[in-house]
């Protein structure tokens, strides 16, 4: 990932999509307007993944279109932001890595796994897709 605007580096900016924080996923209705939606994600190894439900409007916009623009702020009073503009792949199949992915979504949010396992098990069983972001650009702010 080449960070293009930056008051961050590219350690800092590592670091700070570490931390589990609410990303503000968008993707492009239909008819152009943005559908933006509050995501867990991971950050590793330069993509961004995020768990959708194949039912849902971002997998429905994904499918026609695979733009994306992903915000992750930190909550006041910490002052920074990244925002990523890319390509979404859809990875509808499971698979032994998208269990893995989906799971390591979902736990980095919780304290323990059993608090993780308990909200997975909250829901009921749906079809879910994995989404992969490959950044094409990216921007660093810190206005602290």
């Amino acid at each position: 990932m080449t960070i293009q605007q930056a008051d961050m580096s590219q350690a800092q900016v590592d670091e700070f999509l570490q931390a589990p924080r609410i990303a503000v996923f968008g993707t492009v209705r239909a008819q152009g307007a943005p559908q933006l939606t509050p995501v867990w994600y991971l950050y590793e190894n330069g993509q961004v993944f995020v768990s959708l439900s194949i039912n849902s409007a971002k997998y429905r916009n994904l499918t026609r279109d695979p733009r994306v623009c992903i915000c992750i702020a930190a909550p006041h009073p910490d002052a920074r932001a990244v925002m990523i503009h890319g390509q979404a792949e859809l990875i509808p199949e499971q698979s032994a890595w998208s269990d893995d992915i989906h799971w390591r979504i979902t736990r980095r949010y919780y304290s323990s796994d059993d608090e993780a396992q308990e909200f997975l098990d909250s829901f009921p069983a749906e079809e879910s897709a994995l989404v992969s972001v490959t950044p094409a650009k990216v921007m660093a702010e810190d206005w602290n």
